[in-house]
C-alpha cells in the first residue's frame, strides 16, 4: 500500500467552498447563525494549523516530559469547557472535573498503552497523543451532558430530594436516581454509536491508518480498542466527576449549595 494521498493548499481551499452551503441555509431561515459559524471555522483552521506545527516538534522530540505537560494542558483545557458549557459553579466544580478527567484517562492510558499494546516508550508521542487526544474529546462531551442532567435536575427538583432524605434514605440513595439519568442521558450516545460501527459509520482512527497505508485489520483492532476505551474512560469520568462534586456542593446537612 501507498502512502497517504496529500491535499494541496488549493484542494483545501476549495474544500472550503463547502461552507456556503450551511451559510445560506442559516441565512435563508435568518438563524443568527452566519457569524458564529464563520468564527468556528476560523478557530478550529487556525487552531488546527497551530496544533499541526507543534505536534511535528513534540513527535521531533518525543520527550516524556514534553508530551505529558501537552496531555496536562489537555485536560486542563477540556475542565474548563465542561465546567462553563456545564453552566456550573468554576469555583466549586473546576478542581473536582479536573481530577475526574485526569485520573480516568491516565488510568485507561495506561492500561491501553502499555498492558494491551505493550509499547517499550509508554509516552511515545506517536500513541501517547493522539489516543489520549481522542478519550477527552469523547469524555469532554459526555462529561457536559452528565453534569447538566444532574445538576440542573437536582437543583430543579429539591423537594424530591429532600423527601427522600426525610424519609430515611441516606444521601447516596436520594441522589440515585439522578446519578442514573445522568449515566443514561450521557452515556447513551456513545452505547449506540459503538453498536453500529462498521455497519453505519466507519470511525476516523481506522479510516486515517488506513489512508496512512496500514493494513486493514491492524486499522480495526486498534479501532475496537479505541471504541472500549472510549467507553471506559467516558464512563469513569462521569462517575468520577458527580462523586468527588458532590464533596465540595453540599453543606453539612446535605443541602446544595447555591
Amino acid at each position: 500500500m501507498g502512502g497517504v494521498h496529500d491535499i494541496s493548499w488549493i484542494d483545501l481551499g476549495v474544500g472550503y467552498l463547502l461552507i456556503i452551503i450551511p451559510l445560506l441555509v442559516f441565512r435563508y431561515y435568518q438563524t443568527g447563525l452566519v457569524r458564529s459559524t464563520l468564527i468556528a471555522i476560523a478557530r478550529m483552521t487556525v487552531q488546527l494549523l497551530l496544533v499541526g506545527a507543534y505536534l511535528g516538534v513534540i513527535f521531533r522530540w518525543n520527550s516524556a516530559w514534553v508530551n505529558i505537560l501537552w496531555v496536562v494542558a489537555m485536560v486542563v483545557v477540556a475542565a474548563f469547557t465542561v465546567v462553563k458549557r456545564s453552566e456550573l459553579n468554576r469555583k466549586l466544580f473546576l478542581i473536582p472535573v479536573l481530577i475526574a478527567i485526569g485520573a480516568s484517562v491516565l488510568l485507561v492510558d495506561l492500561y491501553l498503552l502499555g498492558v494491551v499494546v505493550r509499547l517499550d516508550f509508554l509516552f511515545d508521542a506517536r500513541y501517547f497523543i493522539p489516543i489520549t487526544g481522542m478519550l477527552i474529546g469523547n469524555c469532554l462531551s459526555n462529561d457536559i451532558v452528565a453534569l447538566n442532567t444532574y445538576y440542573h435536575s437536582l437543583t430543579r427538583e429539591q423537594t424530591l430530594y429532600r423527601f427522600a432524605l426525610a424519609n430515611g434514605a441516606t444521601r447516596g440513595e436520594a441522589l440515585a436516581g439522578f446519578m442514573r439519568d445522568a449515566l443514561k442521558k450521557s452515556l447513551n450516545p456513545t452505547i449506540a454509536t459503538t453498536a453500529v460501527v462498521g455497519l453505519i459509520s466507519l470511525p476516523g482512527m481506522m479510516t486515517g491508518q488506513i489512508l496512512g497505508g496500514s493494513n486493514p485489520m491492524v486499522a480495526i483492532k486498534y479501532q475496537i480498542m479505541i471504541m472500549i476505551t472510549i467507553m471506559v474512560s467516558t464512563l469513569l469520568t462521569v462517575i468520577l466527576s458527580i462523586l468527588i462534586c458532590n464533596r465540595f456542593v453540599f453543606d453539612g446537612y446535605g443541602m446544595l449549595r447555591r
